[in-house]
């Protein structure tokens, strides 16, 4: 039987020229506007008031579809579609959460099987001051041959199969009343349309592509599903959020083999934990478990400072507390030493723990300098740049250090 699907993307001639024809001088008229928008104003994310942006107390999942949005209808061989399956997951998600993380809230767009607008599911993120906010769905593709796992962060797509992808998430604002006013004028079968879209979310893609990156991994590596890689598209439904926020495919529904695990228990088991898995590691390393150590000697020939972690050393005892600002997160290490790696910043830290590479300067003993060595980072470049805190070398939640530094 033909793959079946619920609200099927024209293929448009006019996408193909606005993919070639996208420079610099439209690239800035889309920043431009977009500044001009009350509503695409991002917050600090320095120190919000009464939290720590490191830590990850509220996670928001969000099924996709539901009610009489059906989601992709896959091959057609089973009664339910990929609101059912992407709700059964979520579902899992949150238990696991809540078992395995029980000082985490765990917030649900729907929990039935009903309709939600797209930006009402941003929304609800919004008012519960999620710290994370995961967004589950299915593939679908004309071709039956693909298969496979992707996770996705807001940005500018770079392939036409990306742009597909958003489109048809996106499309389901066609369900809604009034959604020309609702989402300023955006229509999901406008190439051009999706470009001002892409731009949001700037300031948490750091920590979005983070958690994508270790949700990928997971799902090679524990469950042995094909990874398709982190991508970057316009998806409504984390672009509205003001939170790191990810939208994963679980894999896709018009390939009869996979559809097959992703209808049965066992495989909405198996992706269920693996994202939780993914999260939990996300907390840790953004909650600071790594150690940070006493800064090794300037090297002769840099201003770099490269510390590494070599497990829990004893800092000295005068250490107090210091704070830092992060701006780059990576899974491949970048010479520190090198100022242009790092758009001109110098004394550039490195620190190693999980496999990944943290990227900080400063080394503050007030906030208030801290936010400054911020607001430099950004003017660099850096939006998603953030504070962290130490005391005698360890990592400790923010608001605790600024009571420490406030006593001292």
């Amino acid at each position: 039987m033909a793959p079946m699907r619920a609200a099927k993307v024209t293929d448009r001639p006019a996408v193909n020229g606005v993919m070639r024809t996208l420079d610099s001088t439209l690239l800035a008229a889309c920043v431009a506007a977009m500044a001009a928008l009350p509503s695409f104003s991002m917050p600090n994310t320095g120190l919000p008031p009464g939290g720590d942006p490191n830590k990850i107390d509220v996670v928001c999942l969000d099924a996709g579809h539901g009610g009489k949005d059906p989601g992709n209808l896959g091959t057609g061989r089973y009664k339910t579609t990929e609101k059912h399956i992407a709700l059964n997951v979520t579902r899992l998600l949150g238990r696991y959460m809540t078992e395995g993380l029980p000082g985490t809230k765990v917030i649900y767009t729907r929990e039935d099987d009903r309709f939600i607008e797209l930006k009402e599911r941003c929304a609800i993120a919004n008012r519960a001051k999620a710290d994370v906010f995961i967004s589950i769905h299915l593939n679908a593709n004309d071709n039956k041959d693909p298969h496979g796992c992707e996770t996705y962060v807001m940005g500018l797509h770079k392939t036409e199969a990306n742009m597909r992808v958003a489109q048809r998430e996106n499309e389901a604002i066609l369900l809604e009343e009034g959604h020309e006013l609702k989402y300023d004028g955006y229509d999901p079968k406008d190439p051009e349309s999706m470009i001002a879209l892409s731009l949001r979310q700037n300031a948490y893609l750091d920590h979005s592509l983070l958690l994508s990156s270790l949700i990928q991994k997971q799902f090679k590596d524990r469950v042995g599903r094909v990874d398709r890689g982190v991508k970057q598209a316009g998806f409504l439904v984390i672009s509205y959020t003001t939170m790191p926020s990810v939208l994963v495919e679980l894999g896709f529904l018009t390939n009869a083999d996979e559809e097959d695990f992703l209808q049965s228990e066992k495989g909405q088991d198996y992706l269920a934990s693996a994202i939780y898995r993914a999260f939990k590691e996300y907390k840790d390393q953004l909650e600071g478990t790594d150690v940070d150590v006493t800064p090794a000697p300037v090297r002769p020939d840099s201003t770099a400072v490269v510390v590494k972690d070599p497990g829990t050393p004893k800092p000295p005892a005068d250490s107090g507390v210091r704070f830092r600002v992060q701006i780059v997160t990576s899974s491949k290490r970048i010479d520190p030493s090198k100022p242009k790696n790092f758009n001109g910043l110098e004394g550039v830290r490195e620190l190693e723990g999980g496999g990944l590479f943290k990227y900080q300067v400063g080394d503050e003993t007030s906030l208030a300098k801290a936010r400054e060595v911020q607001a430099k980072c950004r003017e660099k470049g850096y939006d998603g740049a953030f504070i962290v805190a130490y005391h005698n070398g360890e990592r400790i939640d923010l608001q605790k250090a600024v009571t420490l530094a406030q006593q001292h």
